[in-house]
């Protein structure tokens, strides 16, 4: 009797292994540099780590039901943090344009003349009469002469998803990424052809 029950136990819990769902893991697509010059402006760039609240340093995809409640898909993950990806971004796209002398991770061993640095403060799925992504972020250019933040620019948008799965709304998230990105980007040099470095 002891036998059976430990045979039927046993099986139960394999049975009970092997009914897991896989996790699905998501990623956003690199962004395409803008035109490429070379060296336009005599500036070392430094790219800091962004800030994010704890939900946006995990790797679960977020989504949020009301004004104050959030939560997270246990199987559809990114494959890197929000934050992490969106600063790995922009540090490829501010390095590929050529618009800079140097563009490097604040840390590395490479000195600069400004900090881009900011916060991350939205990157997630929005359950309202529709479904959107919903990105937003603040981007600040931090003159390490003078101490002085010279630049800041804050960027929010809720970008409809083209249906009603996660795939949808991860491409959503990415539209909207993207042109959070390109304006930066854009803003970046707005701000040295205004001015100019010495």
């Amino acid at each position: 009797m002891l036998r059976r029950g430990g045979a039927a136990l046993i099986a139960l819990m394999l049975a009970g292994c092997g009914s897991s769902r896989p996790i699905q893991y998501y990623d956003v697509q690199v962004p395409a540099p803008p035109d490429v010059t070379r060296n336009t402006y005599p500036v070392r760039l430094l790219v800091a780590r962004l800030n994010a609240p704890m939900i946006l340093r995990d790797n679960r995809i977020v989504y949020r039901t009301g004004a104050n409640e959030v939560g997270t898909y246990e199987y559809h993950r990114w494959a890197e943090p929000p934050a992490l990806m969106v600063e790995v971004n922009l540090l490829h796209l501010l390095r590929e344009s050529g618009k800079y002398q140097s563009v490097a991770e604040l840390g590395s061993s490479a000195r600069g003349d400004f900090v881009v640095r900011g916060r991350l403060r939205d990157f997630e799925e929005v359950d309202t009469q529709t479904i959107a992504g919903r990105v937003s972020m603040e981007i600040e250019l931090y003159e390490q002469k003078t101490g002085q933040t010279v630049w800041s620019h804050f960027y929010s948008h809720d970008e409809p998803a083209r249906g009603g799965d996660i795939a949808a709304v991860v491409e959503a998230l990415d539209r909207s990424l993207r042109s959070s990105l390109a304006e930066v980007t854009a803003g970046l040099e707005q701000y040295f052809a205004k001015n100019p470095p010495r």
